[in-house]
């Protein structure tokens, strides 16, 4: 990937110097770099690897599917707090996971974290296991275990 990256820039100063301008223009530049993507898209499988933007693609629907887990997580745990009575069961419970690694594993931690009404207690020692805190378990426990399982898929297509 980082090969497909620098020939991708080489494309762009290439294209910036038989634009035959007086003066560089980052205009130029960029256009340069819009052609040398299409390029590199057409010509990716040459170089036995993916195509090096699919990733930056998976990160911006990894933070898209943040997003919308979070709003929805919020709207929830607003619909308990504004309640006139707070009839919540909390609970921990053990959430096993597929993911594996020092990225992985610490990132699915920090999502779930960052969503309200559900924290990460601990990770096992051999990180094939969280143990999660959920604010209202009977209702939120499969919600939970949606947000869970979207957040492993994504983050598996980020990182591998």
């Amino acid at each position: 990937m980082p090969a497909q990256f620098l020939l991708n820039l080489s494309i762009a100063f290439l294209w910036m110097m038989f634009k035959d301008e007086s003066d560089l223009n980052f205009t130029t530049f960029v256009t340069g770099y819009i052609i040398g993507i299409g390029i590199i898209f057409v010509m990716h499988r040459f170089f036995g690897d993916r195509f090096y933007l699919h990733r930056f693609y998976m990160v911006m629907k990894l933070v898209f599917i943040f997003i919308s887990e979070l709003m929805q997580s919020s709207i929830h745990t607003l619909k308990h707090i504004l309640r006139p009575n707070i009839r919540i069961k909390p609970g921990i419970f053990k959430y096993e996971t597929e993911l594996r690694g020092e990225w992985e594993i610490p990132a699915l931690g920090l999502l779930l974290t960052l969503t309200p009404g559900s924290v990460v207690l601990e990770v096992t020692p051999d990180g094939d296991a969280f143990y999660i805190h959920a604010m209202d378990v009977e209702e939120s426990k499969e919600m939970l275990l949606k947000s869970l399982s979207k957040f492993e898929k994504a983050i598996m297509e980020v990182t591998r």
